[in-house]
């Protein structure tokens, strides 16, 4: 598997399971009609920022991340990310490579830490990678997301030191 950095030559193969995961509503805080263009936006960050693909040895898309600063100015030292695995390759070690990818991003960027602001807590196997990665939630926001099937559910706030 290599990690390399996103274009938008890439979008139309992130786009069926970007979709499909946000039109799910089930772990993402983004608007279940997000459309196309709105979501490459969103998704695709221009530098100092960096969005990344994970592709096999085909050129297959797996995998996507985008790696931010968390907030500005005197809290810009805190980076954040974000990640979706395509639904057809779980299972791989596609989440665990694109976060230590940014993991290890983050840290030479110069960033202190990294924050996850919104981790649904039914996602269990984001949860799971994320403590492995060395992530521990510091608060959970009580019904922060109206999960559509298990109704309201807590939003926890992850973060490591780097």
């Amino acid at each position: 598997m290599l990690i390399k950095e996103a274009h938008t030559s890439d979008w139309p193969a992130i786009w069926p399971f970007f979709h499909r995961i946000v039109a799910a509503g089930e772990t993402f805080t983004y608007p279940v009609d997000l459309g196309r263009e709105e979501g490459r936006d969103w998704w695709l960050l221009p530098e100092p920022d960096r969005t990344v693909v994970a592709v096999d040895d085909s050129g297959t898309i797996l995998g996507t991340a985008k790696m931010n600063r968390n907030h500005m100015g005197n809290a810009g030292h805190i980076a954040s990310a974000s990640f979706m695995v395509d639904p057809a390759h779980e299972g791989r070690g596609v989440g665990r490579a694109l976060g230590e990818y940014a993991v290890k991003w983050a840290r030479e960027a110069g960033f202190r830490a990294m924050q996850f602001n919104a981790v649904v807590e039914t996602n269990v196997r984001a949860v799971g990678l994320y403590r492995s990665l060395g992530f521990e939630v510091l608060g959970t926001l009580p019904e922060g997301f109206r999960h559509p099937v298990r109704g309201y559910v807590g939003l926890h706030i992850m973060h490591r030191a780097l």
